[in-house]
């Protein structure tokens, strides 16, 4: 199995490698999604510095471990100012919101008080 998901080939979750398996098994690492949500919520390039600071100071190592997966997987690209979302990237996202949206009614519905809207 290769160390980076990828469409076609086997997944934790799925000998066929589906894409919607690959892409869940992608953003289901830790911190993965966290990296990708602070990258779309930021106006420009973020530094590598910077975007450690946005993930609660989580590793370097484990940072540049994500960042090389979503970099390989085309979702987060190197500028020279920093890093950012590929246009693939920011539609993810986008679709992503939704379930966002609804997993804050779903926590409101729970008498949840979440911190802040992220």
């Amino acid at each position: 199995m290769s160390s980076i998901p990828e469409p076609g080939r086997p997944v934790r979750g799925s000998s066929t490698g589906r894409p919607v398996m690959a892409l869940l098994d992608l953003i289901g690492r830790r911190w993965a999604l966290r990296v990708l949500w602070e990258l779309h919520s930021a106006a420009h390039p973020v530094t590598f510095r910077d975007l450690r600071a946005r993930c609660d100071n989580m590793s370097s190592s484990l940072l540049t471990r994500r960042l090389h997966e979503l970099t390989e997987t085309r979702l987060v690209e190197r500028v020279h100012a920093g890093y950012t979302l590929t246009e693939s990237g920011n539609r993810l996202l986008g679709h992503l919101r939704p379930i966002s949206a609804w997993a804050d009614g779903w926590s409101a519905a729970l008498g949840v008080e979440h911190p802040g809207a992220d």
